[in-house]
């Protein structure tokens, strides 16, 4: 386990990350590399969304372009106050502190659950996974953007040594142990010396 995937550690490292998190991002994680992931969703008629690790509330900005019922939910305080500073505390959207691998949300709420940027930090991602697939609706759609595993050695021993790195092998396992049939995987980058990003796209099972 990375030291980033204890919550306290995390919760630390946001707390000053959060001053410049919004300043830095694009260089993982851009507006452009946001609208391809959001074009592989089907929001339909007013769908009831949830952004889990919603942060800053980047990811939550390039959702409420597509849907009004918008709720985002994050530990770390620091990053969340970032996102009332945009959003209010409960205006265009609701949020909530938590945990991603215990969400505070009923069995099937959501039409689609977004996370970006957060799984990398559960100690336990099936057991998010599972959340994650929990709290979406039968036929819904679960989208995580993640860290892809470097290929380079020396990199590999760094990413493995901070926090969760993995490449599409290691998603497809974490997603059939969480209860997926059907998803595919993306990887996105934002730069040509970016880290890539591994985006699934994945649909709960009907009942």
């Amino acid at each position: 386990m990375g030291i980033l995937e204890d919550k306290s550690n995390a919760r630390v490292f946001y707390k000053y990350l959060s001053k410049v998190y919004d300043k830095i991002n694009w260089f993982n994680w851009n507006e452009e590399m946001r609208a391809e992931a959001l074009s592989w969703l089907e929001f339909g008629d007013e769908p009831t969304v949830l952004d889990v690790g919603c942060g800053t509330g980047f990811g939550t900005e390039g959702l409420l372009e597509h849907a009004d019922d918008i709720h985002g939910l994050d530990q770390s305080v620091h990053q969340m106050e970032k996102a009332f500073e945009k959003f209010g505390k409960h205006d265009l959207v609701n949020f909530y502190r938590g945990d991603a691998e215990r969400l505070p949300f009923r069995d099937d709420t959501f039409d689609i659950v977004w996370s970006s940027g957060s799984i990398e930090y559960w100690p336990n991602p099936v057991e998010g996974l599972r959340e994650l697939r929990r709290v979406a609706k039968p036929g819904g759609q679960v989208l995580v953007v993640g860290p892809d595993y470097p290929h380079n050695r020396v990199l590999q021993r760094v990413a493995d040594a901070i926090m969760l790195f993995y490449d599409e092998d290691e998603a497809d396992r974490m997603f059939e142990a969480a209860g997926y049939e059907t998803y595919e995987h993306h990887i996105q980058q934002s730069t040509p010396r970016s880290p890539r990003a591994i985006t699934t796209v994945a649909r709960v099972p009907e009942e």
